[in-house]
């Protein structure tokens, strides 16, 4: 069932454009010169109850634009959407009892009061029953891992510890829908991977139904199973992520050693030779132009091997590659095998 439906939606923004110059500004004050600017442009995307989806793009590329329509702190200029059956702008008072938010660079804990306070806070906020509030909050404090922090102040934690917090204090509510943008910016690769794991440990205890946004595309890679990637403020990619690499995912990297030394001379075919040893080599290999299985058979027929390694680039750089597409008819292309060997 789909608990989050965007139809046609759009949000346009009008921007004054700044003259230079003393008579330039005098002109502008009295007759302002306005640009137009189209920040989400008829998204259409339904989410299921349960996923986790990741909402990704380059910077300004809309998604914050679309969570906060969707959260109801923005209007649209066009189209629909509904979150459980809400229109977030016209009811966001009734949504936001079934919603949390976690926005990585707008803090909503108080930023001298430890954590425990704010919780208490937004218990009364949205009138929670004495006794289920302290049951949720224990089931938060375990899951998220935060026990040792609650009676310290906020400004003493550390990122990763405040973001944890965050996030406990966005489901207290038990909200069916949390909408995270940017929970691990700025974080370390530790504190990444904690985040990650409380993030996934809340998804499988409570089914619960998480749109996130992030640039880290290890988020995208360990969390998620559908990927939705807008630019230029519209969806170019919507699909599984195992479908996002078996498509756009052309290179592969091959580490080889071989029982003999390497001839001088050595040198292979539409493949690229990164790194020479006496013994091994590392070779790039772009699977469109030739399969790997053709390029271990060459390195067998050349000499025995000891050891074999085939590995993917980084998710970073297939991420990339899409985000540098001008629209969806190039990713199209991007996902196109080109002269694949048969």
């Amino acid at each position: 069932m789909s608990v989050v439906r965007l139809n046609h939606l759009q949000k346009t923004f009008r921007l004054k454009q700044k003259a230079a110059g003393l008579k330039g500004s005098m002109r502008s004050l009295f007759r302002p010169v306005w640009q137009t600017v189209e920040a989400v442009k008829e998204v259409s995307l339904e989410l299921d109850e349960g996923e986790l989806l990741a909402f990704i793009g380059p910077n300004g590329a809309g998604k914050s634009t679309t969570i906060k329509m969707l959260t109801g702190i923005l209007f649209p200029s066009a189209g629909e959407a509904e979150v459980l059956g809400y229109v977030p702008w016209k009811q966001r008072r009734e949504l936001s009892y079934h919603i949390g938010s976690v926005f990585g660079q707008k803090p909503q804990l108080w930023y001298h009061l430890p954590p425990i306070d704010t919780f208490e806070l937004f218990a009364h906020i949205y009138e929670l029953d004495h006794a289920a509030f302290v049951k949720r909050q224990a089931f938060l404090i375990e899951a998220l891992g935060i026990g040792d922090w609650l009676n310290t102040p906020v400004r003493k934690l550390s990122l990763g510890q405040r973001m944890r917090c965050e996030i406990a204090a966005s489901m207290l509510h038990a909200p069916r829908i949390l909408f995270l943008d940017e929970p691990t910016i700025g974080l370390d690769v530790i504190a990444k991977q904690q985040l990650r794991e409380a993030i996934k440990t809340l998804h499988d205890e409570e089914k619960l139904t998480i749109f996130l946004t992030s640039h880290d595309a290890g988020d995208v890679e360990s969390l998620c199973k559908r990927v939705v990637v807008i630019n230029h403020g519209q969806v170019i990619f919507d699909d599984r992520t195992s479908a996002l690499k078996r498509r756009f995912l052309r290179r592969k990297i091959i580490g080889v050693r071989f029982g003999q030394p390497i001839e001088d001379k050595f040198s292979l075919e539409d493949a690229t030779i990164l790194k020479r040893g006496t013994w091994g080599l590392k070779i790039e290999l772009d699977t469109h132009v030739r399969p790997v299985e053709n390029l271990i058979a060459a390195l067998m027929a050349y000499a025995p091997i000891v050891d074999l390694t085939v590995e993917d680039p980084p998710m970073e750089e297939i991420i990339r590659e899409i985000y540098q597409a001008d629209n969806a008819v190039e990713v199209e292309r991007l996902g196109e095998p080109q002269g694949a060997l048969p």
